[in-house]
């Protein structure tokens, strides 16, 4: 589990903290979850085991806890499994005979964790960030997102659409925010950024929480890549990965609206482990490469990234966060420093070009002369 030092506790000393933490009070919480004040605090007090599954989906909702690390706590409440595998197993019994083969032949953990990762590469999934205002287009986003400028009778956001498609990514989601009716493509999951206007890129991510589990790549929207690029990222068998471009110079040789200063650059290590991120001073540090806006996580990178998440928002809000003046305006790149820093490794996929950043005007003029040819050495 991630959250090792959480099942430690008994899972109602654990809802009790939370609770408090969250500044809710004990009959608010048992009244939006639907159970009596009293039988919460029997839970609270260890009094009871913890309550059945739908009262945890509703906990994990309310507490911004990882459902999973919940459930297992409640597992132990119980003296049995998590009550979600439990669940799982009562609906379909079929599981059991694969259950009984890996105990049969006795596989270890790396070899369930393989099986593990094997099934999540296989319906991997993709998370796209549409919601900013994209106010560097000045006329161009008027009326609209900058993910919806067309290039070559298809939009940027179709380009995205078609990268993931072709290397078999079909489940996919989109945030939307600004302007967001213009972006309606059939068979593709919207969330909605409510406050885009006062948040940034890392806060916007989460609100499509729910779809950030398993195998996912999450990337900007104002980025146009080759499907090789996606097919890097997924190749990654690490927990957390970011997309780093080493032949990244030569883009910024005479771009003025975005100068080199501006980059979200990536320092990292023999081991292709990010040591920095985020906006380094080029001219004191030497960069190796340039983040793209693109990360891959596994199963267990999406929980830890969504724990790291939530456990410094209640820490941070209203307050500065790595480079952000608050925790509000973070962007990606903050958040994966914090996580380098604290000792998670992050690895780097290294590519060299196969990819174009859509930010300002000049970006979009350069990038529609060139788009004729094959944009990975334009």
């Amino acid at each position: 589990m991630v959250i090792k030092k959480n099942l430690k506790k008994n899972f109602g000393a654990f809802i009790r903290e939370l609770r408090i933490e969250s500044g809710i009070g004990q009959r608010e919480l048992a009244s939006k979850i639907g159970i009596a004040a009293s039988y919460l605090n029997d839970i609270e007090k260890e009094k009871r085991t913890a309550p059945k599954q739908e009262v945890i989906k509703k906990l994990s909702k309310l507490l911004k806890i990882n459902i999973n690390d919940l459930n297992d706590l409640a597992g132990i409440s119980k003296g049995n499994v998590a009550p979600d595998i439990s669940e799982y197993i009562e609906n379909n019994p079929r599981i059991i005979s694969l259950i009984r083969s890996i105990k049969e032949n006795n596989l270890n953990e790396n070899q369930i964790e393989e099986i593990e990762d094997s099934l999540n590469k296989n319906n991997s999934k993709a998370l796209i960030i549409a919601a900013g205002l994209g106010s560097r287009l000045k006329k161009h986003t008027k009326n609209l997102p900058k993910c919806m400028l067309d290039f070559g009778g298809k939009t940027l956001l179709q380009r995205q659409l078609d990268s993931y498609k072709k290397c078999g990514i079909k489940d996919i989601s989109i945030i939307r925010g600004y302007k967001k009716e213009k972006i309606n493509y059939k068979g593709i999951k919207y969330f909605e950024n409510t406050d885009y206007e006062n948040n940034n890129v890392l806060n916007s991510i989460f609100y499509a929480e729910k779809v950030i589990n398993g195998n996912i790549i999450i990337s900007y929207s104002d980025i146009l890549f080759d499907p090789s690029v996606v097919q890097r990222a997924l190749d990654s068998v690490h927990d957390i990965s970011v997309v780093v471009d080493i032949d990244w110079r030569g883009y910024y040789v005479g771009r003025k609206d975005h100068p080199i200063s501006e980059a979200e650059n990536v320092i990292f290590n023999s081991n292709n482990e990010v040591e920095k991120i985020g906006k380094i001073n080029t001219g004191k540090e030497e960069v190796h490469g340039e983040f793209i806006g693109m990360i891959k996580l596994s199963n267990r990178g999406a929980d830890l990234f969504k724990q790291h998440f939530n456990r410094l928002k209640k820490i941070y809000w209203n307050k500065p966060f790595q480079r952000a003046k608050i925790f509000q305006k973070a962007y990606l790149t903050d958040l994966i420093q914090e996580l380098v820093d604290i000792g998670i490794k992050v690895h780097c996929v290294i590519i060299e070009s196969g990819w174009k950043e859509i930010d300002t005007v000049e970006d979009y003029k350069k990038a529609l002369l060139g788009f004729n040819k094959k944009f990975t050495k334009t």
